[in-house]
């Protein structure tokens, strides 16, 4: 196994909404929001689905990882309903290895509904269901140990037990990458994200509003000094201004496409992170790497959702 990814198991929900819709329901735009289950029916009682498809920010990298013909697996719990059958067969369909057996659980399968607004920008609203309690005993060690590179995301840093989980699985692997989720789960857990970042991730992935919060400052040169004296790989999109990937003295930058079709930026950093960690396992440059996650991503926000077809 090239690499394995742990992350919420969650079935995307998508659903296309104008701002009023956030503004009426409380929600601020382009982040995540966890909900209980009744919140989140509530408000999918007044939504028309335009699709759902297996998601999950780690998942998704893992999907797009296993699209450029890498062999790939993923670690997530589900139940054993309806939606956790669709997102097993989902994983399936895209030749990804499933390391967990579903079982009867009195939680469901979690449920993220993704609000697209018309300037294509993402809304989510979370309900963990029993992706939320995935526990050191979920876990396959064995596939664990025999990954090149093991991948977490942040989010799941959100939950009590599944950070047990988290640094079972960081103590049993070879190299570690994570992505640092949301601007929110940054604030809440920052002492925690910046030791992780500082002493036991190998790789870290973050949207430059997320690194400056993680490393509290207030200019983009000071996240470049930043990370030069921590000596890890960390690598940030920037949006218009493509991405960056610093590794001790070494920098290496891509520029953003130009031109695209945006049509749902749902997905572009997980697929951004699966094309450089497609670069770094085949043994492509940094600049390489980051060529090849900017073509993912820029393809994923060209098509609604996080899947390319």
């Amino acid at each position: 196994m090239k690499i394995i990814g742990i992350g919420n198991a969650i079935v995307d929900v998508i659903c296309k909404v104008n701002d009023e819709f956030l503004i009426n329901n409380k929600l601020t735009k382009s982040t995540m929001k966890l909900v209980n289950e009744s919140e989140f029916t509530k408000l999918l009682s007044t939504l028309k689905i335009e699709s759902t498809v297996s998601g999950g920010s780690v998942a998704n990298s893992i999907v797009g990882l296993s699209q450029l013909g890498n062999e790939v697996g993923f670690i997530g719990k589900i139940n054993d309903d309806e939606l956790g059958a669709k997102y097993e067969e989902g994983l399936k369909k895209e030749n990804v290895k499933f390391f967990y057996t579903k079982k009867k659980e009195i939680i469901p399968t979690g449920t993220c509904l993704i609000l697209i607004t018309p300037d294509s920008e993402r809304t989510m609203v979370t309900f963990l269901g029993t992706a939320g309690k995935i526990s050191d005993k979920d876990l396959n060690i064995d596939a664990i140990k025999k990954s090149e590179i093991l991948f977490l995301e942040g989010y799941l840093w959100d939950e009590g037990e599944p950070k047990k989980a988290f640094d079972k699985a960081i103590k049993n692997s070879n190299k570690v990458a994570m992505s640092l989720s949301d601007l929110f789960c940054v604030e809440r857990h920052k002492p925690h994200f910046l030791e992780l970042v500082k002493n036991k991730i190998d790789i870290t992935f973050a949207n430059e509003q997320e690194i400056m919060s993680l490393f509290e400052v207030k200019k983009f040169d000071d996240v470049i000094n930043f990370a030069k004296k921590i000596g890890k790989l960390i690598i940030i999109t920037r949006g218009e201004k493509g991405a960056i990937a610093i590794s001790g003295d070494k920098i290496a930058e891509c520029s953003a496409k130009k031109d695209l079709k945006i049509r749902d930026l749902t997905g572009a950093g997980d697929l951004f992170a699966g094309g450089f960690l497609h670069g770094i396992i085949n043994n492509k440059s940094l600049k390489e790497s980051l060529n090849t996650g900017t073509n993912l991503s820029s393809k994923v926000i060209q098509i609604i959702g996080a899947r390319l077809n």
